[in-house]
């Protein structure tokens, strides 16, 4: 359960702005907008399969980065 509290004479504004980065934080909105309507069996591998896809080719471009910058080090 998420909980904001006031940190001293706070206006409620801010209260529910840092309340909206938490739950956007925590993967809530995106659960909430997902399961708000059916999804086929179907589709849920679909973007199961994109998402391994995504975090792959993120991992390898972080790996790559990576060899780039120990590359020039030792170039110097």
């Amino acid at each position: 359960m998420i909980k904001v509290q006031a940190r001293g004479e706070e206006p409620i504004e801010f209260l529910l702005k840092r309340f909206k980065k938490i739950c956007e934080k925590e993967g809530l909105t995106k659960d909430i907008k997902r399961s708000s309507y059916y999804e086929k069996p179907s589709e849920v591998r679909r973007r199961k399969v994109r998402q391994a896809i995504k975090k792959e080719l993120k991992r390898v471009a972080q790996k790559e980065k990576l060899k780039t910058r120990r590359r020039r080090r030792r170039t110097r």
